[in-house]
């Protein structure tokens, strides 16, 4: 059982940035691929932002590859995603996932993962 609870969201301008963080609770942190998806009013969730395992391998969608940057640190149970450049786009429910998983690449696809956290509202005005 993991538990994760994600901070750092709130309302930004267009051009801002902002980190958003996330705790994960259990002795086994180190054995999950970590995952960001996001989830905007009457949107599906869709994929952000993903981290193998052992941090050595990142995958990104293409609308934020460039500007958002994942990152986790295992000795302190947590995955930050780092957003540069935000826009109205970019508005939505942020969630932190956990993925059992220790393949070099980490997935993208939200039915893979095992956990999720609550989500963040992140809101980016024009």
């Amino acid at each position: 059982q993991v538990l994760l609870v994600e901070s750092g969201g709130g309302l930004v301008q267009a051009g801002d940035s902002l980190r958003l963080s996330c705790a994960a609770s259990g002795r086994t942190f180190s054995s999950y691929a970590m995952g960001w998806f996001r989830q905007a009013p009457g949107k599906e969730r869709e994929f952000v932002a993903a981290i193998n395992w052992s941090g050595t391998k990142t995958h990104y969608a293409d609308s934020v590859k460039g500007r958002f940057t994942i990152s986790r640190d295992n000795a302190k149970n947590a995955v930050d995603l780092q957003m540069n450049s935000l826009k109205p786009e970019d508005t939505a429910v942020y969630y932190c996932a956990a993925d059992w998983n220790r393949a070099l690449l980490p997935r993208i696809e939200a039915p893979g993962y095992d956990y999720w956290g609550q989500g963040t509202q992140v809101t980016v005005s024009s």
